[in-house]
C-alpha cells in the first residue's frame, strides 16, 4: 500500500494543547518524512485521546495494515465506518482491509459501493483490482455479512482487553456480545477466562460447563477447564482433563493451536511439540504466542535447533523478546544466574508484604521470560489492589507509553532509570545485585512518594551502590565506584548523603 493514502486533513490549524488533533498532524508530518516508527507512535497516541474520531482511526488502521497487522486494522477501520458510514476513503479501505483478512464478499460490496460514489476518485485503480480479483477467484468467497463484521469488531476489541488486562472491558463486552448472539461459543470461552483471571473461578467455570452441554466436545471450553485445573492445583481433574485432551486429533488450525499451547503452558510438551509443529511443517504463519508455544515445546522435548529457529521468527514478529528465551535459565551463562529469569524468586517478590519488594518485582517482570505467564496467572497480580506507584511500575513492566510532560511520570521514569543502570553496570541481576536493587526500591519508594525528583541517576545508583557495599564492610573506594558510573567522588558523597534521608526505620 502507498503511503499517499495517508493524506492530511485541509486545515493546517494544530491545537497548543496536545490533543488528538495534534498527534494526529504529528503522525501526517512524520509520514511526510517517511519516518513511520514516529509516525505510528503519534497516531495511536491520537487514537487514545481521539477513540471516536474517524479519520484518525482510519489512518491508524492503515498503518496497522503497512505492518500487516491485518486483524487490528479491520477493528479499527470498522470502527471508522460504523462513525462515518458515507465517507468514500473509509469505504474504499474497508474494501482493502477486509481482502486483507479474507472477507471476499466483504471486499467486493464494499469496492463496487466505492466506485458507485467515486467513478473518478483517487482509488478507481485499486478498486477495481479488488472487483478484478473477485470475479478471478469465482465462488470461492466468503458470505460474512456486515453482522458478522461487527460481531467480528466486538470480538477482537475484546480480546485486546484482555491482552492488556483490562479484564472488566473485556467482560462487559462479551457479556454484551453474548447477548446479541447467544450462540457465539468462542465469547463464552472468552469470558470464561476474564472472569477466572479476575479471580471469580464459580462464574468462570459455569460458563464452561455450560458451552459443553450446549456445544458437545467444544475443545477451547475444555482447553480452558485444563487450565484452570492446572493453575489451582488440582491434579485429579487435569489429569481426568488430559487423558481426554490427549485422545482428540483436532483438524482445524485454530484448534491445533489452541490444544497444542494448552499441553505446552501446563508442561506437556511431547503432545504439545507434536500439534505446533504439525501446524509449522505444514506452513502455517502464527503469531508471536504460536512460535513461544513452539520454541518452549521443542527446546523441552530435545529438538533444540527447532527451538531456536522458532524463536528467531518470534523475534522477527516481537523484538522485544530477544534474549528471554524460556530455557536460558538452565544455561550456564550469566542469564542462569539472572534474577528476571528465575519465576519462583518473582512471584515471591510479588507477593510479598512490603511495597518496595513488590516494586521490585515488577522491575524484574519487565525483562523477565515469565512476564507473559505471571501477568496471564488469576492470582499472582491483583491490580485491584496496587497503589498508585504500583500501577506505574507495572505499566512499566507492559512497557507502557508515559506522558513525560508529567512531573510524577517523569520521576518516576528516572527512579526506573536508576535500577536500569544498576542492572547495566553490573551485566546482569546476580544475588548480590538483586540485593542491591532491593535495597534501592527500598529507598526509592520513599524518596517518590516524598517528591524526590531523581535528577541525577548515575549519581544515585553509584551511592546505593556504594552505600550497599560499605554497609557490609566491603573494601571498596568511592574513586572506584564512582568511576564505574562515571561520576567525581564529590557527586558521589553528595547523593550519599542525600539518599541517608530516604532510609527506612527497619534499616537502621
Amino acid at each position: 500500500m502507498e503511503n499517499k493514502r495517508l493524506k492530511a486533513n485541509a486545515s493546517n490549524v494544530v491545537s497548543f494543547v496536545p490533543n488528538g488533533d495534534y498527534y494526529y498532524n504529528v503522525a501526517l508530518k512524520a509520514i511526510e518524512r517517511d519516518e513511520m516508527d514516529k509516525a505510528y507512535k503519534f497516531i495511536k497516541r491520537a487514537a487514545d485521546l481521539s477513540p471516536d474520531d474517524a479519520h484518525v482511526l482510519l489512518q491508524y488502521g492503515i498503518l496497522e495494515m503497512e505492518l500487516q497487522n491485518f486483524e487490528h486494522a479491520y477493528e479499527l477501520i470498522h470502527t471508522a465506518y460504523s462513525l462515518e458510514p458515507d465517507e468514500s476513503e473509509i469505504i474504499f479501505m474497508m474494501a482493502e482491509v477486509s481482502g486483507c483478512i479474507g472477507h471476499i464478499a466483504d471486499a467486493q460490496k464494499y469496492a463496487a459501493r466505492y466506485l458507485e460514489m467515486e467513478p473518478n476518485g483517487a482509488y478507481l485503480e485499486d478498486a477495481s483490482e479488488i472487483l478484478e480479483f473477485v470475479d478471478y477467484v469465482g465462488e470461492e468467497i466468503d458470505d460474512m455479512d456486515e453482522f458478522e463484521g461487527a460481531k467480528h469488531v466486538a470480538q477482537e476489541k475484546a480480546r485486546r482487553h484482555m491482552e492488556q488486562g483490562d479484564f472488566q472491558a473485556a467482560i462487559e463486552m462479551l457479556e454484551q456480545i453474548i447477548e446479541e448472539y447467544p450462540d457465539l461459543w468462542n465469547a463464552y470461552n472468552n469470558l470464561a477466562l476474564a472472569y477466572f483471571y479476575i479471580g471469580d473461578a464459580e462464574q468462570a467455570r459455569a460458563l464452561l460447563h455450560k458451552v459443553l452441554r450446549e456445544n458437545t466436545g467444544n475443545l477451547h471450553a475444555m482447553c480452558n477447564l485444563a487450565v484452570f485445573a492446572y493453575y489451582e492445583r488440582n491434579t485429579e481433574e487435569l489429569e481426568n482433563l488430559l487423558s481426554i485432551l490427549k485422545k482428540i486429533q483436532p483438524f482445524e488450525w485454530d484448534n491445533r493451536y489452541k490444544l497444542g499451547a494448552t499441553l505446552a503452558l501446563i508442561g506437556q510438551y511431547d503432545e504439545a511439540y507434536k500439534w505446533l509443529r504439525s501446524m509449522s511443517k505444514k506452513g502455517y504463519e502464527g503469531d508471536p504466542g504460536f512460535y513461544f508455544w513452539l520454541a518452549q515445546s521443542a527446546y523441552f522435548t530435545g529438538h533444540e535447533a527447532v527451538a531456536n529457529e522458532s524463536w528467531k521468527l518470534l523475534i522477527q514478529l516481537d523484538p522485544s523478546k530477544e534474549g528471554m528465551e524460556p530455557w536460558r535459565s538452565n544455561e550456564g551463562t550469566i542469564f542462569g544466574n539472572s534474577a528476571e529469569n528465575h519465576r519462583e524468586f518473582i512471584v515471591r517478590q510479588l507477593s510479598d508484604e512490603h511495597e518496595s519488594s513488590r516494586l521490585f518485582g515488577l522491575f524484574l517482570l519487565k525483562r523477565s521470560a515469565y512476564k507473559q505467564e505471571i501477568v496471564a496467572h488469576p492470582t499472582i497480580l491483583n491490580v485491584d489492589s496496587f497503589s498508585d506507584l504500583e500501577k506505574l511500575c507495572l505499566a512499566y513492566a507492559l512497557e507502557y507509553d508515559f506522558d513525560k510532560k508529567s512531573n510524577e511520570e517523569k520521576h518516576f521514569l528516572r527512579f526506573m532509570e536508576v535500577a536500569e543502570l544498576i542492572t547495566e553496570k553490573n551485566e546482569s541481576i546476580s544475588l548480590e545485585v538483586a540485593q542491591i536493587l532491593s535495597t534501592w526500591f527500598a529507598l526509592g519508594e520513599i524518596a517518590f512518594q516524598q517528591g524526590y525528583a531523581f535528577k541525577n541517576s548515575a549519581a544515585l545508583a553509584a551511592a546505593v551502590e556504594y552505600s550497599y557495599n560499605i554497609a557490609l564492610e566491603k573494601k571498596v573506594t568511592k574513586k572506584a565506584i564512582a568511576g564505574k558510573y562515571g561520576i567525581t567522588t564529590a557527586t558521589l558523597t553528595k547523593y550519599s548523603d542525600e539518599l541517608y534521608e530516604f532510609i527506612p526505620a527497619d534499616f537502621e
